[in-house]
């Protein structure tokens, strides 16, 4: 008996049946299998594509870096943002906006080019800022912005290694 795995990248809800058309399929298998596998996505309108099945932690990682951490940031940015007086409706709105623009942004000029904030402009005075103001909010919250800078600067930084020595005093929790 020959076996595949298929894992497409795309979140799944209770609430509501998704369009797999574009959606990219994670396939794994036996050769005959993957062979069914990759007619069945391509059908659905999905792109297969094989990964090797010691690489299929890596693969679901990558979806997971990419739908529920921007879960978890929206949120957390939403929630700041109500404390200085916003409403959760209007705090979201503002966000959505911003992340919609940086989608847009990275997908017309690349990630380096869609790079804006404080740490692209080496303003750690505004970081150092934002640290001090999530002192408010649980320590996740500070632990999670300064484990994002530090991979801001890992992945976009020219030089990353100058900055995330820049960065190590700036970003220590509160």
């Amino acid at each position: 008996m020959a076996t595949a795995a298929m894992h497409p990248m795309q979140t799944f809800s209770h609430r509501a049946t998704p369009n797999l058309k574009g959606v990219v399929f994670g396939i794994d298998g036996d050769a005959r299998a993957v062979r069914v596998a990759r007619s069945i996505a391509r059908s659905l309108g999905g792109i297969p594509v094989v990964i090797r099945a010691d690489r299929k932690a890596a693969y679901h990682c990558a979806g997971a870096f990419a739908a529920p951490h921007v879960l978890a940031a929206m949120e957390a940015g939403t929630r700041v943002l109500m404390s200085t007086g916003f409403t959760r409706k209007q705090a979201f709105a503002a966000l959505r906006n911003l992340a919609q623009q940086t989608l847009a942004n990275i997908e017309r000029l690349g990630p380096r080019g869609a790079w804006t904030g404080p740490l692209s402009r080496g303003d750690f005075g505004t970081i150092a800022k934002h640290m001090q103001a999530l002192r408010r909010f649980p320590p996740e919250y500070a632990a999670a912005y300064a484990a994002l800078t530090r991979l801001i600067a890992r992945e976009l930084a020219p030089h990353p290694g100058a900055l995330l020595r820049r960065l190590r005093s700036v970003l220590r929790a509160p």
